[in-house]
This record gives structure tokens, sequence and C-alpha cells, in this order.
């Protein structure tokens, strides 16, 4: 089990180097806006909503389950795939996973119930074919769930300052 860790942290950590050094070179000083997580977010997040939407297709036009349940099982699996993607290789997290998997669920159902039902499934009701609606809730679902992942899920905690004993 420690060489599957070692392993992992290892990729983990070529990968946190590769996108560090794609957002160094950056045009226009983009690299000052751009955090390495957030490419990182992006290239993961991404893998994993075509994941989402290989997933909706096949349940809602292969098996021909009601549209909402195709979206959540869908939505289920794309997001926990996205939590141990972006925990491992994003964020390098090593904090104890239970706090963050209970703040990443609450995190995901607030975005589920506002960007997936709200967004999604209202565009859907309005006429807007599924696919492009939940294309159009996954843009807004991304920045939500960066800005969540980053300051909430993952942040890091700031190591107390070392109290320095007056010199006698």
């Amino acid at each position: 089990m420690h060489e599957l860790a070692t392993t992992t942290d290892g990729i983990a950590d070529r990968f946190n180097r590769w996108c560090a050094a794609v957002v160094a070179r950056l045009p226009l000083r983009l690299n000052r806006v751009v955090a390495p997580t957030f490419l990182g977010f992006a290239l993961i997040n991404s893998f994993t909503f075509a994941v989402d939407l290989a997933l909706l297709t096949g349940l809602h036009g292969g098996l021909g389950l009601p549209v909402w349940l195709s979206v959540s099982l869908a939505y289920a699996c794309a997001f926990g795939l996205s939590f141990v993607l972006n925990r491992t290789f994003n964020f390098h997290s090593h904090a104890p996973v239970g706090r963050q998997a209970a703040l990443y669920v609450v995190v995901v159902v607030i975005n589920y119930v506002a960007f997936i039902l709200g967004v999604g499934s209202g565009l859907t009701a309005l006429g807007l074919e599924y696919h492009l609606s939940r294309l159009l809730a996954g843009a807004c679902e991304a920045v939500y769930m960066y800005s969540a992942m980053r300051w909430v899920v993952f942040r890091r905690r700031r190591e107390p300052a070392e109290v320095m004993s007056p010199v006698e």
C-alpha cells in the first residue's frame, strides 16, 4: 500500500509541476491571475464532465431513464470521481478525508440544486435540448465548484507561527 501511495504522490507532484509550468508561460501576464490549481481543475473536470455526459447519454438516450434520474446518476458518479482526482492530483491534499468529504457533499448538494436542477432542468423544461442545457449549467457550476474546492473543501490551513520565547 505504501508503494501505491508513493507512486500516486509522484504522479501528483508531476501533475502539479506541469500545471505550474504551463501557467508560468501564459501570455499577457495571465500567470498572475490564473492559478496552477485552476488549470488542474479545468483539466480534471473537463474529463469528469465528459464522463458525466457519456453517462447521461447512456442512461437517458440508451436506457430510456427519465432526464432527472439520468442527470442525477451521471452527476453523482462524475462528482465522486472529481473529488478523488482533485484531492489527489490537483490540490494534493493529505488532510483527513472525512471532513473534506463532508464539506464536498454540502458544496455538491448546493451545486446540484442551484445549477443542475435549477439551471439545467429549467432550461430543458423550457424546451432547450438536454445536452445543451447540461453544457450551460456546467459552465455556471465550474466557476462555483472551483471556488468552493479551492477556498473551502481543500483550503490549506496556515501553520501557526512559532511562539518565540523572550531572550533572557
